[in-house]
């Protein structure tokens, strides 16, 4: 059999909760790694073990780590037994000879990590021995400060793994362990990565957009799948809704001053957005707001949007520049998709000079002109669902 060994870090630190968090982990890369044949994962004593029969199962399943949160590093590991009683190496120096890559370095060092403390050797006894072993027999210096290679060991109850690499994961928490929360996708840069972060700290997202049909094309919303599709390889299943939001900015249109139409918007997506995510029990909002990066994003008007839901709204992004977001969106593959062109309902009816400071007691006015109550079920009632899940 072939190992991945998984690390993590914020879920040691959970004490009596810890279990909860590893059976999560557990669940989620068992249900990921579904489709691969003979695939056993079970937590061991600070890690988490990932074996499987074949090697080329190493590419999906490297993927799949890659992508799961919770986890810090792992890496492609082999076992070999040991013996408590004589605490004889012998059958791990010979395995790690036989797979050692002998010609990819020049020096090497030996790091080994001991789970089960009633080894009789310490890790440095360990270090020691194999790295004398693998000088005998190879010829290649120790370097203990910048070594071409790092063989990690790990001394478990019976066995004992090695590996040569270590890979970094996304880190966090896994996912589900921060209950539900609905994400407004806009198609752009910053929702995605938005939903991203939300996700890394555990939450399960849902998604809503909201599009312009009847006067606009789907441009927008086939964009939106294509980041829900996307994103949902990180949570493995999502629901997006699909708002049809025109009529409704119509509505506002003839009912309102121009520069306090873009406030208006926002507001009536927040009060539907609410009316899901109760549907869906989520327990917030989740919006790629960036302060000050474009009108309804002034400090004044933040305020004002946020008067008129009761669920708190979570904006992941506030203290992030666009060069930021842009960075993470590139490293989480959302930006390509992100930048394709489209027509999207942000920018239908927006006045020219939308107003940077609205007045809550100005928008209350003008809303009181309009039938609210009217539009959330107009937006409630003609509602797209979608279901996404990875993998498929």
């Amino acid at each position: 059999m072939f190992h991945a060994l998984v690390h993590y870090h914020e879920v040691a630190l959970k004490g009596r909760n810890r279990g909860f968090f590893e059976q999560r982990m557990v669940r989620h890369l068992r249900s990921a790694l579904k489709n691969l044949k003979a695939i056993q994962v079970e937590a061991l004593p600070g890690r988490i073990r990932v074996s499987f029969p074949e090697e080329r199962s190493w590419e999906c399943i490297h993927d799949t780590l890659s992508r799961t949160f919770g986890v810090t590093n792992f890496s492609f590991a082999r076992s070999a037994p040991i013996s408590y009683v004589s605490s004889d190496l012998t059958k791990l120096k010979e395995a790690i000879r036989r797979n050692i890559p002998s010609n990819a370095f020049t020096t090497f060092r030996v790091l080994t990590k001991r789970a089960e403390k009633r080894f009789p050797k310490t890790s440095m006894d360990i270090d020691r021995e194999i790295g004398a072993d693998i000088c005998e027999h190879t010829g290649k210096r120790v370097n203990l400060s910048k070594p071409d290679l790092t063989i990690y060991i790990e001394i478990l109850k019976h066995d004992a793994y090695y590996a040569f690499n270590k890979e970094p994961g996304p880190g966090g928490l896994p996912v589900g362990t921060g209950g539900t929360v609905l994400c407004l996708m806009s198609g752009g840069i910053d929702s995605p990565v938005a939903a991203y972060r939300m996700m890394k700290r555990g939450c399960r997202v849902v998604f809503v957009h909201f599009h312009g049909r009847p006067y606009l094309s789907r441009a927008s919303e086939e964009k939106v799948r294509d980041l829900v599709t996307l994103l949902t390889s990180y949570q493995l299943s999502s629901t997006l809704y699909l708002v049809p939001f025109g009529e409704i900015q119509q509505h506002i249109v003839l009912g309102a001053p121009a520069p306090i139409r873009v406030v208006l918007y926002r507001r009536m997506m927040m009060r539907i957005a609410e009316e899901l995510a109760r549907q869906e029990e989520a327990w917030a909002l989740v919006t790629g707001d960036s302060l000050g990066q474009v009108a309804s994003q002034t400090p004044g008007n933040i305020q004002v949007v946020s008067e008129v839901t009761g669920l708190p709204i979570l904006r992941p992004l506030i203290g992030m520049d666009k060069i930021e977001i842009t960075e993470q969106a590139q490293a989480i593959q959302t930006f390509e998709t992100s930048i394709e062109p489209d027509q999207d309902c942000c920018t239908l009816f927006v006045p020219p000079h939308p107003n940077t400071r609205a007045r809550l007691s100005e928008i209350q006015h003008v809303e009181k002109g309009l039938d609210i109550a009217g539009m959330v079920r107009q937006g409630i009632e003609y509602v797209e669902r979608a279901n996404y899940a990875y993998p498929a």
